[in-house]
């Protein structure tokens, strides 16, 4: 090897090691930023289909940081998280999410469930189906025909605990959950009754999250305007 030769070499591989060190450098330091986040979530934002928190990782990056900012900023309530927020910046946020939405991991089987046939039945309907009469889109015409979300903003609903589905979905119906404008979320929860909830959200825990859950890609307008598949600047 002539030496000039070996000076590429040994340049090529310091700037190798020099990039894998300043990575792991990067995940070490984001992994202090987010151990607060696992407490609830479990390590690696993959939680558990028994609790009541929702899995972090492999969800649409813009999807965790606008909710990120929505506990930040008010306009979703849990006070450890706003508590959490309050003082980060944007730019802290977004590498949170994308940190989270690089974590492709395994789902844990379904739940049991206590919920009746009849219940179960009327929860499918509503995800598959929705209930025209009322204006109530189905769940897959905006969560995508496998429940896994829709790129760039909108999460999947399966994978979730049962009790989170339905907190959320309340909380939409009682407008302590709110979104950017437009708010297609509001405008839906509104019409659902205590009943709708309860049965989508049991048949929705029921459901084994598919092999590859990546978000769909939104070929077709969404049956209501929504804030959420806005690029966020």
């Amino acid at each position: 090897m002539t030496a000039s030769r070996l000076c590429l070499w040994i340049a090529t591989m310091l700037m190798t090691c020099g990039t894998w060190v300043h990575a792991a450098q990067a995940d070490a330091d984001m992994e202090r930023r987010v151990a607060a986040c696992i407490t609830c979530h479990g390590r690696d934002g993959q939680a558990s289909r028994m609790g009541y928190f929702p899995r972090l990782a492999g969800k649409p990056a813009v999807y965790l940081y606008e909710q990120l900012r929505s506990f930040r900023d008010g306009r979703r309530q849990h006070a450890e998280m706003s508590y959490l927020l309050a003082h980060l910046p944007d730019a802290y946020l977004r590498e949170m999410a994308e940190y989270f939405s690089r974590r492709h991991l395994p789902y844990a089987a379904p739940a049991p469930t206590e919920l009746g046939a009849a219940q179960l039945a009327r929860g499918e309907l509503l995800a598959s189906r929705g209930d025209p009469a009322r204006g109530i889109p189905a769940c897959v015409e905006c969560h995508g025909k496998a429940l896994t979300g829709m790129a760039p903003g909108i999460p999947g609903l399966v994978g979730l605990p049962r009790l989170y589905v339905a907190s959320q979905l309340g909380a939409w119906l009682t407008g302590d959950r709110q979104a950017l404008s437009p708010d297609c979320m509001a405008e839906v929860g509104r019409k659902l009754t205590a009943a709708d909830i309860q049965a989508v959200a049991g048949w929705l825990a029921t459901q084994p999250v598919p092999v590859d859950a990546s978000p769909a890609s939104a070929d077709r307008p969404l049956p209501v305007a929504c804030s959420a598949m806005e690029v966020h600047r």
